[in-house]
């Protein structure tokens, strides 16, 4: 490993063969946490190439625990993270809408890294326990359309970074990797990435795939469509820069978007939008993203029909209906 640190110092950047070989032994123990600390901070200081990316890709899949849910064509709807934007959390909420449309979801997420509330702690805030075991799963795809995939259950091997990541506080290529990584391997999938370097790899990479895919970056620096601005989007077919007008939907201002300080505040806010209770930005940035997961999963839609299937999804109360049957959460009781 010192040789590898000293490699990418100098600016050197790894082969494909190696960023694997690298990461597989990293998950297996075989570096000290200084040198993990060390080689995960690389990537904040220099861009990852698409040689490293790719490796590292190929060694979490060849690690994970696989999961077949090939018969449900879900999508996948995930952002980096990283963004340092302070969001409520929009992409879970949104996959709740996209189930609740009739689209099958396969959520791929984890615990805040650099991130007051990921996707997992909010979850956990609802009572919701996480599990590995496919039948569990397949019961929440036939009961909810939505299966929620907790990151360590699937990737054990990364019981070594998790501390070293969660120390370091930052975004590391870790976050990058994440929506890569879906242990049920969709072929349908929506991913927002916290810059445009970023998004052109993964492009790069998904083309190499059978994935229907959409990668999204707001040009003011959010993994995800805010609508506080024009926005990137990327397909098979090229990339687009789109306005919220494009999607017949409102701008707003960041402080409209903004996350809670705490895990309870950033829930709150969650379940009062699926609650009908959101203000107009909350609702719309949220029919923006789940509009376009749907798009993703159906393009004869239409951006504008995607997002008006996914308001449909949102104010007739089955996208809340659709979160209550995958918690079944005491803290929901006798709500209606």
């Amino acid at each position: 490993m010192k040789k590898i640190l000293n490699d990418l110092f100098d600016h050197k950047s790894l082969d494909k063969a190696t960023a694997k070989r690298i990461l597989i032994n990293l998950a297996q123990g075989e570096y000290n946490q200084s040198q993990v600390a060390a080689f995960l901070t690389v990537y904040l200081m220099r861009s990852i190439t698409v040689e490293e990316l790719g490796g590292f890709r190929e060694a979490m899949l060849e690690l994970c625990i696989p999961l077949d849910l090939k018969k449900y064509d879900a999508i996948d709807l995930c952002g980096t993270g990283g963004d340092g934007k302070d969001t409520f959390n929009i992409s879970t909420l949104s996959s709740f809408v996209v189930a609740g449309a009739g689209q099958p979801v396969a959520k791929h997420g984890n615990n805040g890294v650099s991130s007051i509330c990921g996707s997992s702690n909010l979850l956990a805030h609802f009572g919701y326990e996480f599990t590995n075991d496919p039948a569990q799963i397949e019961k929440s795809m036939e009961e909810a359309g939505i299966s929620f995939l907790h990151a360590p259950l699937f990737h054990p091997a990364m019981k070594n970074v998790a501390p070293i990541r969660r120390d370091l506080g930052v975004k590391t290529f870790f976050n990058m990797l994440g929506p890569m990584v879906n242990p049920s391997f969709p072929r349908k999938q929506l991913v927002g990435v916290f810059s445009l370097e970023l998004a052109r790899l993964y492009a790069y990479l998904y083309q190499q795939t059978d994935k229907e895919f959409v990668i999204l970056h707001a040009l003011d620096g959010y993994d995800e469509i805010s609508l506080t601005g024009p926005f990137k989007m990327i397909t098979r077919e090229g990339e687009r820069v789109l306005e919220p007008r494009d999607l017949g939907l409102k701008p707003c201002r960041a402080e409209e978007i903004a996350g809670g300080k705490t895990i309870e505040e950033t829930a709150n806010i969650f379940l009062r939008i699926l609650e009908g209770k959101g203000t107009e930005a909350q609702n719309n940035v949220i029919l923006a993203n789940a509009g376009m997961a749907l798009y993703c999963g159906d393009n004869s839609l239409g951006l504008k029909g995607a997002v008006e299937k996914a308001r449909e999804s949102l104010t007739s109360g089955k996208a809340y209906e659709t979160f209550r049957n995958l918690t079944k959460s005491p803290a929901l009781a006798g709500k209606n």
